[in-house]
């Protein structure tokens, strides 16, 4: 059998996330954030999904996203029905999940050439290295 390295044709592949840490490319990330293929948006002040206001959408929004993702943390959680609506009326997808969930998901669909964002919901400073799953 044949194997061949594949090096994604877009910037930013997350590693692996959890409730309280994230990989994106080598960089260890302990705030919660915003990816798309092309852009890292770090520090997005948003701590607990069941809370996340409609304006907190606007720098997912900027990127032009078919779908969004929401990395909720360690456990899945949903936005309030707002949010949701808020990019449903505007033909965009919205995804709640885990975290590890979030980042599995968003690889593909980037790897697929999806207009896909993600942002991911953490809980504060790492305790450890995020895994895969």
């Amino acid at each position: 059998m044949q194997l061949n390295l594949e090096t994604p044709d877009f910037d930013f592949v997350l590693r692996g996330a959890d409730g309280r840490v994230a990989l994106v490319n080598d960089r260890r990330l302990s705030r919660s954030f915003i990816v798309s293929a092309r852009a890292l948006v770090e520090d997005w002040p948003v701590t607990d999904v069941r809370t996340l206001e409609v304006a907190a959408l606007a720098p997912l929004l900027a990127l032009e996203p078919e779908v969004v993702i929401i990395g909720t943390g360690a456990s899945q959680a949903f936005p309030p029905p707002a949010t949701m609506a808020a990019c449903l009326s505007q033909g965009i997808g919205l995804e709640a999940m885990t975290n590890a969930a979030a980042a599995r998901t968003f690889n593909v669909l980037a790897g697929e050439g999806r207009r896909v964002v993600a942002a991911f919901v953490l809980e504060g400073a790492p305790l450890a290295e995020p895994g895969n799953g």
